[in-house]
C-alpha cells in the first residue's frame, strides 16, 4: 500500500504484479474502498499488473471538501495511472468507477485498450434525488442511508449473508464528505452524447436485482458503443463482484482474451 501526493489530494493506491504484467486498473463504486475487488482477484489469470485506489474521500485517501467534480475524479485516475506508467490498460469500472471509466477513455484513450462498464450508467439517477441523499447524509451521516443502500447494493438472498455486516461496516466507515462530494459528481454528469462517441472494446456487466443500476441501465449505456458487449450476471444486486465472484472473474478473464489483452 502507498499514497500518492497529487498536490490537492493525496490518493491511497495498491500494484501487484509483475512490472511487465498485461495492465489492469480497477476502480470501485462509491461508498466502498479498494477491498471491493478482493473476492475477484484471486480468480483472474496470473501475471496481470493491477492498479487499485480508494477515490478522494474514501478509504485511506484524503478528503477534500465537498462537492467534487467527475472532472476531478477523472483526472486523479488519469494522474496516478501517469505516474506509474499505466497506459493500453483494461479499465473496469463499477458503478461512479464506471463513470470515470467513461470520462477517462474521452479524455485519453491513449492509456485505455478496452473497458468494462460494471454496474454503471452513462447518467446515474436525477439531480432531485441525489440532491435529497445529500441532504440525509449531511443531516445525519451515511448511517441515515445505510440500510436502503444495502436494499440497492445486494439481493435478498445476500441479505441472509453475514457477510452483509462487512459491506455496511464499510460504507459508513467512509468520511461523509468524501460521500457527498462523490454524489455531487455522480449528480452533475449526463456522458450520453461523449459516450455515444467512442470506439474502443466495451463490456457491460449488470447485475439482475441491481437497484442503483438496473440492468436495463447498463444495457442502454454500453449500447452507445458499436460493438459492444453485455453480460446480465442473475441473482447479483449492485456489487457482483461480491455476490458471484467466480461468475464475475471468469466473464472479466473471457474479455481480456477476447481482446488480446491476455
Amino acid at each position: 500500500m502507498h499514497m500518492a501526493d497529487l498536490g490537492d489530494v493525496r490518493l491511497h493506491y495498491r500494484i501487484d504484479g509483475p512490472d511487465d504484467g498485461a495492465p489492469i486498473v480497477f476502480v470501485n463504486s462509491l461508498g466502498t474502498d479498494m477491498r471491493l475487488w478482493d473476492p475477484i482477484l484471486p480468480l483472474l489469470p496470473d501475471g496481470l499488473r493491477i492498479l487499485r485506489f480508494d477515490k478522494r474521500g474514501h478509504g485511506l485517501s484524503t478528503c477534500p471538501p465537498a462537492p467534487y467534480a467527475m472532472g476531478q475524479l477523472v483526472g486523479d485516475c488519469e494522474r496516478l495511472m501517469d505516474l506509474h506508467g499505466f497506459k493500453d490498460v483494461m479499465f473496469v469500472g463499477l458503478s461512479i468507477g464506471g463513470m470515470i471509466a467513461q470520462g477517462l477513455a474521452v479524455k485519453r484513450l491513449d492509456l485505455m485498450r478496452a473497458m468494462v462498464l460494471s454496474n454503471t450508467g452513462a447518467k446515474i439517477g436525477t439531480k432531485e434525488m441525489w440532491a435529497d441523499r445529500i441532504q440525509d447524509v449531511m443531516t445525519g451521516g451515511i448511517e441515515a442511508l445505510a440500510d436502503a443502500v444495502m436494499d440497492r447494493w445486494f439481493s435478498k438472498e445476500f441479505h441472509r449473508n453475514t457477510d452483509l455486516e462487512l459491506w455496511r461496516n464499510m460504507l459508513v466507515r467512509q468520511e461523509d464528505a468524501g460521500y457527498v462530494g462523490c454524489s455531487a459528481a455522480i449528480s452533475g454528469t449526463d456522458f450520453y452524447a461523449t459516450t455515444a462517441t467512442l470506439r474502443l472494446p466495451t463490456l457491460g456487466i449488470a447485475g439482475s436485482e441491481d437497484g442503483s443500476t438496473p440492468p436495463d441501465l447498463v444495457r442502454e449505456t454500453v449500447d452507445l458503443i458499436p460493438g459492444s458487449q453485455f453480460h446480465l450476471i442473475r441473482k447479483a444486486g449492485h456489487l457482483p463482484c461480491v455476490e458471484r465472484p467466480e461468475e464475475f472473474a471468469r466473464v472479466l478473464t473471457d474479455f481480456m482474451r477476447a481482446t488480446g489483452h491476455i
